[in-house]
């Protein structure tokens, strides 16, 4: 973070010099349907990806809800197996790249030229074509819901030679659509380098830029590094599919451990890549409602490179129990523990920001600490699963799904909600309802310790993942996770409610929304107009 604000300048003085420097605030150009269509402006596009997003979230929880309710009690119950293990695969595709993967892009770009000064992002026409691959590829990807043999129904994972011998044939339509996906995060990626590297305020250095630009700039990397394996992989599937090859067939000389270590040296990176910008969200939130700066800035730079340099040397802990050789295991056993220091150097500086500080705790502030404490919970048990021999009794079990959903939902997407409830109100001139919020936070955090804590113990005893049926033993603990995932699932709809009338109206909101809110976003009129620092704005820095 840094002191953005210019010396000696008053809010008021601020504001209206922001609204002199982006007085050109009507939209000139299409109108309507078309208007969104073409759209090349940031802010647009940043709410187009949050919309999308938003509709995936709901559509791939309504696929965990079928697996729920089916799993609320043993036998089978309201679904034949091959569909839920259709709808296991969907809501793993579609939670991982339809709806957290969009959702940070979307931040990214309503906030990253903001905070950095930037008129817009460095390439917007490929900004525009960036997302609307996504409608397309998602669009593919649940119509082969209807198609003959149904949906991939291989986990999310997609595993050949299951996802290849023994596949339904809309498996096809799947890679294509991973394919249209991957284009577009790649192109994404592009852009924000491109934009933070160009496109930075007079006087602005790279170690003055706010955390959640630093995280997002180190993930644009890692997807530009991992998004052509995932391509590599699912071309080779293709053509064990269709052109008679055996890359991962054992009967014609292939190898179906091949595809675990092209699958999980994206995979790996790939969990970083949902996680690094929550870290900057997260560090950004922290401070403001501490009413201190960041401690440790520099080291919470490093440590972010870090991460994403040590994630492409721990990809075969996934794979524990395919035959390693010893000492294969004993290295990815040790560089995962190693990956553990610097995420353990975040967690510090967060709670040496929050000691002492002066917290107030709005709707952002509890979904940070919630995000502190409970992705917290999820590295440790992630750290059980890296030690090699006991991961041959955690594999393939449901202490595995409790521990990325631990660091996916009250990690990733904690800090997304933190987030919309941080900048609502530069996006909307208008506070979110303070108690509605606060209900969808409790609400939020019941919801996801009932669903997944309980399966930290169905795993432990045995459970293994991705079955419709199970036996007795297992019926409390999923019976308490399938109360707690639909409590999860409806508290979203206040979510929802907060968002649209915080859209309609609400207590208006000053430039500078939060006390203690630092960085450029918050020298701009709220809401921030469609065309923001035409003029590049007066930047102060200070020392780390």
């Amino acid at each position: 973070m840094a002191s953005h604000l210019p010396t000696g300048s008053s809010a008021s003085q601020q504001q209206s010099g922001a609204a002199e420097m982006t007085s050109d605030t009507h939209h000139s150009g299409p109108t309507g349907l078309m208007r969104w269509l073409l759209t090349t402006n940031h802010k647009e596009i940043g709410t187009l990806y949050l919309l999308f997003s938003l509709a995936m979230f709901f559509i791939g929880g309504l696929f965990a809800m079928v697996v729920r309710a089916e799993l609320f009690q043993p036998g089978l119950q309201l679904v034949q197996p091959e569909f839920f293990n259709q709808m296991t695969t969907m809501h793993g595709l579609i939670m991982v790249f339809g709806a957290v993967m969009p959702a940070f892009v979307g931040l990214a770009n309503w906030m990253v030229p903001l905070q950095i000064g930037a008129p817009d992002m460095a390439l917007p026409r490929l900004n525009n074509f960036s997302f609307w691959l996504l409608p397309v590829a998602f669009t593919m990807l649940l119509a082969t819901l209807v198609m003959p043999g149904g949906a991939p129904n291989f986990g999310w994972t997609f595993y050949a030679p299951l996802s290849t011998t023994y596949a339904p044939p809309s498996t096809t339509f799947f890679i294509f659509s991973l394919h249209l996906a991957g284009i577009s995060s790649i192109l994404g990626a592009i852009n924000i380098i491109a934009t933070i590297l160009n496109l930075r305020a007079p006087g602005m250095r790279m170690m003055d830029m706010p955390l959640f630009v630093w995280t997002w700039l180190i993930t644009a990397f890692l997807l530009i590094a991992v998004m052509p394996v995932l391509a590599g992989v699912i071309t080779m599937m293709l053509l064990d599919i269709h052109f008679g090859t055996s890359f991962f067939n054992a009967a014609g000389g292939g190898d179906p451990v091949l595809f675990q270590h092209l699958f999980w040296f994206f995979g790996h990176p790939e969990v970083y890549i949902m996680i690094l910008p929550a870290f900057g969200i997260v560090s950004v939130i922290i401070p403001t409602f501490a009413r201190k700066r960041l401690f440790g800035y520099a080291s919470m730079v490093y440590a972010t490179a870090s991460i994403a340099i040590l994630s492409f040397l721990v990809w075969a802990h996934h794979m524990f129990v395919v035959g390693l050789p010893l000492t294969a295991e004993l290295f990815f056993m040790y560089s995962t523990m190693l990956i553990s220091v610097p995420t353990g150097v975040k967690v510090f500086n967060w709670i040496t920001t929050l000691f002492r500080g002066s917290l107030t705790f709005e709707p952002p502030m509890l979904f940070a600490l919630a995000f502190v404490v409970l992705f917290t919970i999820g590295g440790f048990s992630g750290l059980m699963l890296a030690i090699s021999p006991a991961d041959f009794q955690y594999h393939d079990t449901y202490f595995v799904v409790a521990h990325f959903h631990y660091v996916l939902v009250p990690g990733a997407v904690f800090a997304i909600m933190a987030a919309v409830y941080y900048w609502l109100p530069k996006w909307t001139g208008h506070y979110p309802h303070l108690r509605l919020s606060q209900w969808h936070f409790w609400l939020s955090v019941v919801g996801v310790n009932l669903t997944f804590f309980p399966m930290h113990f169905a795993g432990l005893a045995g459970m293994p993942r991705r079955i419709p049926d199970y036996s007795l033993q297992f019926a409390d603990f999923n019976m308490i996770t399938s109360i707690g995932g639909f409590l999860f699932g409806l508290s979203q709809l206040l979510f929802v409610l907060v968002v649209v009338l915080c859209v309609r109206g609400g207590r208006k909101a000053p430039a500078q929304a939060w006390e203690g809110a630092e960085d450029l976003e918050w020298t701009v009129p709220s809401p921030a107009p469609l065309h923001t620092f035409e003029t590049p704005p007066d930047f102060t820095p200070y020392r780390h």
